[in-house]
Formats: C-alpha cells, structure tokens, sequence
C-alpha cells in the first residue's frame, strides 16, 4: 500500500516540476555569452585583488618574523 502512495506521490512531484520548468524563462545565446565574460572578467579581479593582498600580508609577516 505504501509503494503505492509514493508512486503517486512521485507522480505528483515530477508533474509538478514539469509545469514550473515550462515557467522559467531562459536566457538568449548572447546574454549567456555576455554573462560569461562578466563571470570570467569578474572572478579574474578577485582573483587578483587577492593575489596582491597575499603577497602584502606575507611580505609584511617575513619583516615581522
């Protein structure tokens, strides 16, 4: 009895998925391509912002010690 409520259960849920995925609007070639060059562009600043405090904060500890 329990298989069967779950299957039911089951049933409901992936109905459910399917009518929200019909919902979601999804992006053009170009905005995906334009949001990853902000990604990459963006993470390569981080990246280096931390580069630089890495190499301050270990040149500043090598004068302390």
């Amino acid at each position: 009895m329990t298989q069967i409520i779950m299957l039911g259960k089951i049933k409901i849920f992936a109905n459910e998925v399917a009518g929200e995925m019909k919902k979601v609007h999804w992006p053009t070639k170009e905005q995906l391509k334009e949001s990853t060059k902000v990604v990459i562009a963006t993470t390569l600043v981080i990246s280096a912002l931390v580069m630089v405090i890495d190499q301050i904060m270990t040149t500043a500890m090598g004068l302390l010690f």
